[in-house]
Formats: structure tokens, C-alpha cells, sequence
């Protein structure tokens, strides 16, 4: 089996001489695979742990794919446009060849040369099913699932390979997106689990969190199955909260709640309505919070950050966030 590493000299060497390229700050290529020569890093994101869905079948109805793999581990996403006369033939071909000469295993490939809207692997209606799976932001500028005038075919490929550390897998998707410029969104999936117990939550956290972001996921309040009643050893953590919104009177927020994707759609919205008013009744009562500070607001399963699929996705989705309305 050839190294990793290897998959540099492939690609490099198939396609020609490395252009001039002006990638995006704090963005580079994955250590394991090079980018197509030419290319240039529109858009990049690192996580430490994800979950992550790989498709291997064709849909087989409407946004309906059945055949998935799943795994999670660090996830490495890189965005990249080629631009000049290269056509999405000779991209799909050349990650085909490193990927097979790089000793990966193949789990699904195709490639659709002209403009399409297939439902089949690879096909432009199936590339929009794969990634309302494996999302990514509508303001970074993917155009992996748009087209203009001129836009031509697309591919998928999909493979494994058993590194010393544990599996690899390597997804990349591309599409025709001028006849002037191809666009690639390649994921790179290092499987491995999470470590757990490094954040401590607390009021301090939860403020830090709230300041950068807007939201902070709270996970261990815990209500009785079924029902709007909070479990006892939940309370140290609404405490928590209570110290943020009296160390920050100004504080505003909605409190949300969330629930699996189990049962009845109005049923899980009612229960996530129920749970976020159970928390704001507990910071008013027990801790005389403003009530025109705390909205609560049921989403159920609407907003899921993790698979409905197992246990471990369906307890991550389970959960109450807070998100700052002003401050």
C-alpha cells in the first residue's frame, strides 16, 4: 500500500505545473492529498469532531438517498476553483487516479461530463441531496450546487483507506461551474472519537460563548421522558445561567428548546416550547430574573447538530440553547 503522502506526487505530476495561487487567509491543503495544479483555496473549515454522512447510493426518491455511511472524527472541508480551460473530465479523472494509486479503497464514484440534473451518484440533484446532509454556510461562497449559463457536468467520489492512526475517508465532489471554471469541495474525515469532559460549563463559559458567537448548547438539563419537568440534577447548571444574566443586566436572550426527530413534528414542537418555558420559570422564580429578559421559543427537531439516526446523535440534538438577542 503506498503512503498518503504519495497522493501529492500524482496529482502534481499528472497535471502539470502548479499556477500562482492566492488562497484564502489561514486556509491551506489537507497534509494527506494536494489540490488540482491551478487551484486556488476559496474556503476552508476545521473540525475537531464531526459527524458525517457518506452517500453511496443513487436517490431513490424525492431528496431520498438510502444508501449512507456514517462516521465522525476530525473534519478538514476545503473549497477550491480552477480556473482556465481545465474541464471537470480531467479533475474527476485525476483525484480518480491518486485516490486509487494512494491505496484508497472506492466506495462510490461517477462522473457526469455534460449539464445535468441526475438523481444518480454525482449527478447535480443528487449533489444537493449529499450536502443538505453534510451542510455548509450559504455565505461563503460554494457554488458546488449552482450553475450559470455555461455550466457543464459534475462528479462524486467517495473513498476509505486504513491509516496506522485509524480509517480515512475522502469525499470530493466537483461541478463545471463556467466553462472557464471548475469548483471542488473536498472533505477529508479522520475517524476517531471525541475527548469528552474538556469544557467546564459554567457562568463564565456561557458568557464567553454568548459574546463570540450569540448561542451557547447546553446539553445537561434534563427533563422527566416525555414532559416539561425539569430534573433535579439540572438545577446547578440553570444557576449557572441565572450568574451570567445577573453579571450582564443588559442581557437579553431567547431560550430554545430542541428535541430529537422521534415522534410527532407539532407533538416535538410543543415539548421544546414547554421545556424552554420550564427553564424561563426557573430563572424568574427561583432567581427574580426579569421575564422581559427570556423568551422562550420551541424549535424541536428543526435545528439538529448531529444524525437522528443513532442514540448519540439523538442525545446531542436534545438540548436547550440560549441565544443573545441584545446585549
Amino acid at each position: 500500500m503506498m503512503k498518503l503522502t504519495q497522493i501529492v506526487f500524482f496529482l502534481i505530476f499528472t497535471c502539470g505545473v502548479l499556477h500562482a495561487q492566492v488562497d484564502k487567509d489561514s486556509c491551506k491543503d489537507h497534509s494527506l492529498i494536494t489540490r488540482y495544479p491551478g487551484a486556488v483555496i476559496e474556503y476552508c473549515d476545521l473540525q475537531v469532531y464531526k459527524e458525517y454522512r457518506i452517500a453511496t447510493g443513487a436517490e431513490t426518491g424525492y431528496k431520498k438517498i438510502d444508501d449512507w455511511t456514517n462516521t465522525a472524527g476530525k473534519s478538514t472541508r476545503i473549497y477550491y476553483s480552477i480556473k482556465g480551460d481545465r474541464t471537470v473530465s480531467e479533475v474527476y479523472k485525476n483525484y480518480l487516479d491518486a485516490l486509487a494509486k494512494g491505496g484508497f479503497t472506492l466506495m462510490a464514484n461517477r462522473l457526469h461530463s455534460d449539464r445535468n440534473v441526475s438523481s444518480e451518484v454525482g449527478g447535480a440533484t443528487w449533489l444537493s441531496t449529499f450536502y443538505s446532509a453534510n451542510p455548509f454556510p450559504t455565505n461563503v461562497g460554494i457554488r458546488i450546487n449552482q450553475g450559470s449559463g455555461t455550466s457543464g457536468g459534475t462528479f462524486y467520489i467517495a473513498g476509505n483507506l486504513n491509516s496506522p492512526n485509524g480509517k480515512v475517508y475522502v469525499v470530493v465532489s466537483g461541478k463545471q461551474y463556467t466553462d472557464k471554471e471548475v469548483v471542488v469541495l473536498l472533505d477529508v474525515i479522520e475517524e476517531g472519537n471525541a475527548e469528552t469532559d474538556l469544557i467546564k460549563v459554567d457562568a463564565e463559559y456561557m458568557t464567553k460563548q454568548l459574546n463570540e458567537t450569540g448561542r451557547v448548547a447546553l446539553q445537561g438539563i434534563q427533563f422527566d421522558f416525555n414532559a416539561a419537568t425539569i430534573k433535579p440534577e439540572s438545577e446547578p447548571l440553570l444557576d449557572e445561567i441565572a450568574k451570567v444574566m445577573k453579571a450582564n443586566p443588559t442581557f437579553k436572550i431567547y431560550v430554545v428548546g430542541h428535541t430529537d426527530m422521534k415522534g410527532d413534528l407539532k407533538y416535538n414542537m410543543d415539548l421544546s416550547a414547554q421545556r424552554a418555558a420550564a427553564v424561563v420559570k426557573y430563572l424568574v422564580d427561583k432567581h427574580k430574573i426579569d421575564p422581559l429578559r427570556l423568551s422562550a421559543q420551541g424549535v424541536g427537531p428543526l435545528s439538529p447538530v448531529a444524525t437522528n439516526e443513532t442514540e448519540e446523535g439523538r442525545t446531542k440534538n436534545r438540548r436547550v440553547e440560549l441565544v443573545l438577542i441584545s446585549k
